[in-house]
């Protein structure tokens, strides 16, 4: 996937946990990833074990979501999509 020169590569984490989404969610995260495509400073870079991993926070029903990914100026890749409950756990996890 190209968007307007950046290249966007998504997780098989990332693919797996998006489609357990209903058609309305998706949507709203798909939001999210085209707002970190335009500004991949919107989020939160976390640090230790997580050095380079960025996290946007984002809304679903009143509940928050967390989208992790990395980026530089050519590429943004997006990692993880869920809830806090064990999300960085399993970040840290799947980057091994």
């Amino acid at each position: 996937m190209n968007d307007g020169g950046i290249e966007i590569r998504q997780t098989s984490l990332f693919i797996r946990q998006k489609k357990k989404f209903h058609k309305g969610e998706r949507e709203v995260i798909d939001a999210a990833v085209r707002g970190v495509i335009r500004d991949p400073r919107i989020g939160e870079e976390k640090r230790a074990d997580l050095n380079g991993v960025w996290v946007h926070k984002f809304r679903i029903h009143r509940q928050e979501y967390l989208l992790a990914y990395r980026w530089d100026e050519r590429v943004r890749t997006f990692i993880s999509v869920g809830v806090h409950e064990n999300f960085y756990r399993d970040v840290k996890k799947y980057l091994g």
